[in-house]
């Protein structure tokens, strides 16, 4: 062979094997460069069926007192049609629209231009300027983290025209709870079609950017990595926490001023789902610092999956005990209430303490004490699109001993907990414990799988130390 051609073919050969440890190395975070049969089939039944799974939810509890088989009954045996449910259904009204748009607009606000100054007084909460984990592109993004801010201010505003100004009822949500689903569900799609246009056109950054050329795939799990405006609004950080974290707790206390309204009293079920699921919520904003080290946002791109997701899925799925609630009433025994706020607490308390310890081995590189011992870990290396060696260290002691994902754990056990007190009529409010089941072991699954092309045979090593995923002894 001819010298040139030698050369041509080593430096052809130099460049493809640059190409694949480039793709190579992107791969370690975020989704899919190529998009596999299953993978499309799997997107396009979300895309279609998961507006219409959220829409049946809400119409069985409007039209059907929370059951969800009389509907299908009712279709299948010709007593009803599509039309006769539809046309029952509550459409977009210009006061939901304004409803909805005033709390977006001032979730904006609080987010964009009111600095945190919790943390200023607050001993041990983190707040202001905090800075993410690395991206692929070797990029360190900032964050105004104000989310418990934003939360106080909130409900004190709340509280306060329910107690004194009376501007609206506190049963303003539930009133217009399904107008308000088509709102969120314009707003979802909005964000989503506006950041997949941004990550083609305008992308804040470009080397973040993962592109399939399959519409679909790319269109829900998203382009961008942290697409931004300006500089402080990042799109997964307020879409993730505002505006459907903060109005967790609302559409619950709407839900229980609904109760009282029609049946004079709040029974102590609704006390539970409003406590529990509240400490849930103030937990989120507490460790909002911690949650920009979590996969959806060192990991997820932003597409229709947290878009949508989080302004439609999010907050009219995870409120479902409360709905519910308001359609059927339950007051438990002492017993069995005491009972389910244990099992709530006790979960809470596991899937703190699993993320505390992780988060403090974090923070001092393994100098610290677990259970009154030094951690145990596994060293593990890995390489980002930039060529750099990064060096991170897997904690093998405490309850990341027990299993590999134990907070996950404590998560169903406090999901269990908001769904045992609706008791045991109607399976409804048991969808929250069977799709955080599906989503968690699908993420074990996910992160699991990256963090083997990531660290390589120091992922092998590290399971093979903590051989469980979510229960020991178990699975």
């Amino acid at each position: 062979m001819p010298v040139h051609q030698e050369k041509k073919v080593a430096q052809e050969r130099k460049h493809k094997i640059i190409q694949n440890d480039t793709k190579a190395s992107q791969g370690q975070w975020g989704r899919a460069w190529e998009v596999d049969w299953f993978s499309l089939a799997s997107i396009l039944f979300l895309l279609m069926f998961a507006p219409l799974i959220v829409y049946y939810f809400i119409m069985s509890c409007d039209q059907y007192q929370c059951s969800l088989t009389d509907p299908l009954l009712d279709l299948l045996t010709g007593n009803k049609h599509l039309s006769d449910i539809w046309n029952k259904t509550p459409m977009l009204t210009y006061r939901a629209a304004a409803i909805y748009s005033l709390w977006v607009t001032f979730q904006v606000v609080l987010y964009v231009f009111l600095p945190d100054f919790c943390h200023k007084f607050l001993p041990g909460y983190v707040g202001g300027v905090q800075e993410g984990a690395v991206t692929p592109a070797g990029v360190i993004n900032k964050y105004e983290i104000n989310g418990l801010q934003a939360w106080i201010i909130t409900h004190v505003l709340w509280f306060a025209n329910a107690s004194c100004f009376h501007l609206f009822s506190p049963t303003i949500i539930f009133d217009n709870w399904i107008p308000l689903l088509w709102c969120a569900n314009i707003l979802g799609y909005a964000v989503s079609t506006f950041a997949m246009i941004k990550g083609y056109f305008f992308p804040t950054n470009a080397k973040d950017c993962k592109f399939t050329g399959n519409f679909f795939y790319d269109y829900m799990m998203g382009i961008e990595f942290n697409p931004r405006i300006g500089k402080w609004f990042d799109f997964k950080l307020f879409f993730n926490g505002r505006p459907g974290i903060v109005a967790w707790t609302l559409i619950n206390l709407s839900f229980a001023a609904k109760q009282q309204e029609l049946y004079g009293e709040v029974t102590n079920s609704m006390i539970l789902v409003n406590v529990l699921q509240g400490i849930y919520v103030l937990d989120f904003f507490w460790n909002e610092a911690w949650y920009l080290k979590t996969i959806d946002i060192c990991h997820d791109h932003f597409g229709w999956y947290l878009g949508w997701g989080d302004c439609v899925w999010l907050p009219y799925l995870y409120t479902l005990q409360g709905l519910y609630l308001v359609y059927h009433p339950v007051q438990l025994c002492t017993a069995h209430a005491v009972g389910i706020l244990m099992l709530g607490l006790l979960g809470y308390y596991i899937f703190r303490m699993t993320n505390h310890q992780k988060d403090l081995f974090r923070r001092t590189n393994g100098n610290c004490r677990i259970w009154g011992k030094k951690p145990e870990y596994i060293e593990c290396s890995y390489v980002s699109r930039d060529g750099t060696k990064h060096h991170s260290k897997l904690m093998t002691s405490g309850f990341w001993g027990w299993a590999r994902h134990f907070n996950y754990t404590g998560d169903l056990m406090g999901s269990l907990a908001y769904c045992l007190t609706c008791g045991f009529e109607h399976i409804l409010p048991y969808f929250y414990i069977v799709y955080m089941s599906i989503l968690l072991t699908h993420r074990c699954v996910r992160d699991e799988h990256r963090c083997w092309s990531k660290y390589g045979k120091d992922w092998k090593h590290y399971t093979a130390a903590v051989p469980y995923r979510l229960m020991p002894g178990i699975f």
